[in-house]
């Protein structure tokens, strides 16, 4: 019944956004996606192909999840997520995130008073703000789906805000702001996302919205770019793809996947799910407890349907929770480093594990490839404060504190 009332909207919805551009004589299209649509490589392709098309020509695309097909394993969950997956897809410069506040806050403003509003973040991990609101009664998802959204869609380069959603207008204000502050200044690193006390008190004169002769733009939460965005095809392994199941890797495997090695069955020490030959995997690194008997068990991931869980502090790290599972004596701070498409299902790849390539066929009676995964069709994110970045993962440098805002 729900996706027969969703075609049914999808027609009313579509008629309403064309009834509106028309008055400005501006064309529009529509696009209906789910996981699935982008889940095959060639038709991701596609759809960028479409986007690109359609902006070439002036039309505005007006994207949706198709409801009337998708069921829960294959849809984005929130309008949020799929927003920043389109933003990544067509390298968007703005991905703007309505809600019914002004910006994200250091506490619920409703509550708190002394509540300060975070202008600018540079790293989201590190952020501390409320998460209280829930977001638009015309919308799904709340603000921890939008601090998702934003650590996806900045990890794709897009500058991404949060602002309010009864003032359209302020969408223009912003980035003529930005776009001021491009042409008037070099890039910054902006003040801390977690300001303290002090800096909490004097946030509003300090803070990076007051620019020389630069008008003060609408209160918002801008969430500035990676400087070393995820783009294309590893864009698409890490986004696209929904994970099957998790492939541990020891140190040594992941020193080389970073020297853009492929991943050899050597490396790998344990596999969890049933998935196929082809299907996307998690990596995920775990250490080896030397001189213990302890078992320790599989850390949980940090992912839902393939992308972060809201209201992580951190994107990759996570301690363990147990769950009755043993399989080998690792180091609890075991972390998530990427994704895979995998040559071998995981029944093939329980039995070749931590074997050598040569001893593969004398396992299986067949040898496919001497990789579990090829280099190409692996890509890695960064882990706590190390990004991957021409083949090394590179420390990123501390960003000192500075007015600028963009």
């Amino acid at each position: 019944m729900w996706q027969a009332l969703a075609a049914v909207g999808q027609c009313k919805l579509i008629t309403l956004w064309d009834t509106l551009f028309s008055q400005v004589r501006q064309p529009v299209a529509q696009i209906l996606l789910t996981r699935n649509d982008i889940a095959d490589r060639t038709q991701y392709q596609n759809a960028q192909n479409t986007f690109s098309a359609l902006l070439s020509k002036g039309v505005i695309p007006i994207v949706n999840e198709n409801d009337t097909i998708a069921v829960a394993e294959i849809k984005f969950g929130d309008n949020d997520t799929l927003s920043a997956i389109t933003a990544g897809m067509v390298q968007a410069d703005y991905l703007f995130l309505m809600t019914d506040v002004d910006c994200l806050y250091t506490a619920n403003p409703r509550t708190h008073p002394d509540a300060v509003p975070i202008e600018v973040v540079t790293d989201i991990s590190s952020i501390v703000a409320d998460v209280s609101s829930s977001g638009s009664s015309l919308g799904t998802g709340g603000m921890s789906t939008k601090l998702v959204a934003a650590r996806l869609a900045t990890s794709a380069g897009v500058t991404t805000v949060i602002t309010r959603s009864s003032k359209p207008g302020n969408v223009f204000d912003i980035v003529n702001y930005v776009q001021t502050l491009k042409t008037n200044t070099s890039e910054p690193s902006s003040r801390p996302a977690t300001p303290s006390t002090d800096e909490a008190q004097n946030a509003l004169s300090v803070s990076p919205f007051r620019i020389g002769n630069v008008p003060k733009p609408p209160l918002h939460t801008r969430f500035l770019p990676d400087p070393h965005p995820i783009r294309d095809r590893r864009f698409w392994l890490l986004h696209g793809l929904a994970p099957h199941g998790i492939i541990y890797i020891d140190e040594g495997a992941y020193r080389a996947l970073v020297g853009k090695a492929g991943l050899l069955p050597v490396g790998v020490v344990h596999v969890e799910g049933h998935f196929a030959q082809q299907e996307a995997v998690r990596l995920v690194v775990v250490k080896t407890v030397v001189g213990s008997a302890k078992v320790a068990p599989t850390p949980p991931s940090p992912y839902v349907n393939g992308l972060p869980k809201p209201g992580n502090t951190s994107e990759y790290e996570e301690g363990f929770e147990s769950n009755g599972s043993t399989h080998s004596n690792y180091d609890p701070l075991s972390y998530e480093v990427g994704r895979a498409l995998v040559i071998y299902s995981a029944t093939e790849i329980r039995r070749i594990k931590g074997l050598r390539s040569a001893e593969i066929r004398g396992v299986l009676g067949y040898a496919d490839s001497e990789y579990v995964a090829l280099r190409e069709n692996i890509s890695l994110v960064k882990k706590g404060s190390t990004r991957e970045e021409g083949g090394r993962a590179t420390p990123t440098r501390p960003e000192a504190p500075s007015t600028r805002g963009i």
